[in-house]
Formats: C-alpha cells, structure tokens, sequence
C-alpha cells in the first residue's frame, strides 16, 4: 500500500509549498506581505470560480436524489459537529461555556480555501469527484452558527435569534457569492463555462498560490500573537478535531454511494474549521467571546494541519477505502 507515498506526492504541490512559504516567512517576522485588497479580491475571485464551476456541473449533472442526500447529509454534519467539538473542548480545555461554543461553530462550519485546495489536489492527480459538492459546502456553511448559539443558550449566556443575526448568518458575502455563482454556472451551464472559462480556469491555480501564501502568512501572525492564550488541550483539540470529523464526513460518503474524489472532498469539508463566515457572525452573535482564541485554533492550528497533513491523508484513505 503506498499510503505514505501518495501523502508525500499531495505535499509537494505548489499550492501547499505557497503556505508553507508564507508560514515559515510569518514566523520568521520577515516583512513579506500581501496587500489587503488583492488578498480580498483573490478571495473573491476562488469564491466565485468554485461556484461557478460546481454549478455547471451540477447543470450537466442535473438534479436527482444523490445531489439532495449529499446536501441533507452535508447539513446534518454541520448542525452535529459542533456538539462534539463542544463536548472535547470543555472536556480538554479551561475554556469558558461561552469560548467553547464560539469555536465548536467554527468546527462545524467549513473552509471553502481548505475545499478548493482539496479540489485542486484532486484534479492534479486527475481524480473525478462529483461536481455538486460545492453546494454540500454552501449548505454547510451556516447550520453550525445555529448549533453554537443553541448551546450557548442552553447555558444561559446566549443572546435571541434575532433579524439582524439571521441576516448575518444568511447574507455573509462569502455565503452570498458562493451560492449566487453556483446558481449562475447552473443556470448557464456548458455555454457559460465556454464564454468565460480563460478567466476562471487557467488563472486559478496561480490565483491559489498567492492566496494561500497570504494565508500562510496570516496563520504565521496569529501563532505567534496566541503565545499564553491557548494551553495544550486547545491545541491538541485543534488538530484531533479536523481528524474526527473527517472520519464523520468518510462515514457520510460511504452511506452516499461517493465516488472516491466525492469522498474526498466530504472528509475536507468535515474535517475543515471557518475562518470567514462564522467569525463574521460570531462578532455579531457573541461579542464577549474571544476572538484570539477561535481564530488561532481555526486559523492557526486546523488550516495548516488540513493543508499539510490533513488533505493528502484524506485523498489517501478515500482511494484506499473506495475501489474503482
């Protein structure tokens, strides 16, 4: 079995060696930067071309029973995960009810960066996955935010569900772009890919290179900036959480008949943590949690290992799992 062999060969992609650069270059303190405005609209850019490109897939796909159970099952995973990220967290941590529920959201919302590296890695190994996995992501952004704040209730410190956090919740820009260009490559489909596809096919694994450059760079800072926030449980929990969601997510794609690229890219996003949307909706929902704390542990511990260590081992154990 060449399980470690196929880890190895995921590594050394440009796109993950790009992070790893703008890691290394962040802990170093070197002065390397990304301007803020090209890094918003390299962000705005991905956003748009995985969803563009999903909903052209699902346009020749079309619409069946498959597509409706990956999105049903992508919604379960992300209303459950919290309540077990919760659980770990006030089980292996100091962390407040109020922290832990704050970050469990994160862990069962996902990282769309993390699903288009996983995308990319599984391209450039010519590996087919269903195309409709780019709505399961949007149908898993938000259902986590409404687990969290459930808990948060349940404590007693939680705030109502009012207009104004749903519209938070519901309207997030990444959430609205993602879903708005998935629904446009739907409804183009082959013909829209035709007219636009030199704009968002051959640029988009550059694009990616120095958007996860800045990310790298990004997580770097905030490792650096989180030295006597965090303590070992949080940590730890940073990366066995990535670990035990990603087994939730293969058990999920085994139930759905996925191909092994399918099965893939549902691990990542069950195993992947939020560092856009629902840290945006954590501003709004719960104010006096700690931001150092949920953005450190999704930004700064999960996204490096998923990128590093976590994409290749899942891509292998799908391959390793689901033959043909």
């Amino acid at each position: 079995m060449d399980f470690f062999a196929l880890a190895a060969q995921n590594l050394m992609t440009p796109m993950i060696l790009c992070f790893a650069l703008g890691l290394a270059a962040a802990l170093a303190r070197s002065d390397l930067t990304v301007p803020e405005a090209m890094a918003k609209a390299m962000s705005l850019y991905l956003l748009f071309a995985i969803g563009f490109k999903g909903g052209v897939s699902v346009a020749s796909h079309g619409l069946d029973a498959s597509l409706g159970l990956s999105l049903l099952a992508g919604v379960i995973l992300s209303f459950a995960l919290p309540f077990i990220a919760y659980a770990l967290l006030r089980a292996m941590t100091q962390l407040s009810a109020l922290d832990a529920a704050a970050v469990s959201a994160h862990y069962g919302s996902i990282s769309i960066v993390t699903f288009v590296t996983a995308t990319t890695v599984l391209a450039g190994r010519g590996i087919e996955a269903e195309g409709y996995m780019v709505a399961v992501a949007a149908a898993m952004e938000a259902p986590a935010i409404v687990s969290a704040l459930w808990l948060v209730a349940r404590s007693g410190a939680g705030p109502r569900m009012d207009a104004r956090l749903w519209h938070e919740i519901l309207l997030n820009g990444s959430i609205v772009l993602l879903v708005g260009s998935f629904l446009i490559g739907a409804l183009t489909g082959d013909g829209g890919m035709t007219r636009i596809e030199s704009f968002i096919v051959s640029p988009f694994q550059g694009v990616l290179c120095l958007f996860l450059l800045d990310m790298g760079l990004v997580a770097g800072r905030g490792m650096r900036g989180a030295e006597g926030n965090l303590g070992f449980g949080a940590l730890a929990f940073g990366v066995l959480m990535p670990m035990i969601g990603a087994a939730f997510g293969l058990g999920a794609a085994l139930i759905l008949g996925l191909s092994a690229g399918g099965a893939a890219l549902m691990m990542t996003l069950a195993a992947s943590a939020s560092y856009i949307a629902v840290p945006a909706a954590m501003r709004v929902a719960l104010p006096e949690a700690n931001p150092s704390v949920y953005l450190t542990l999704s930004l700064g511990v999960t996204f490096p290992f998923n990128l590093v260590i976590g994409i290749p081992t899942y891509v292998a154990i799908a391959l390793a799992v689901i033959k043909g």
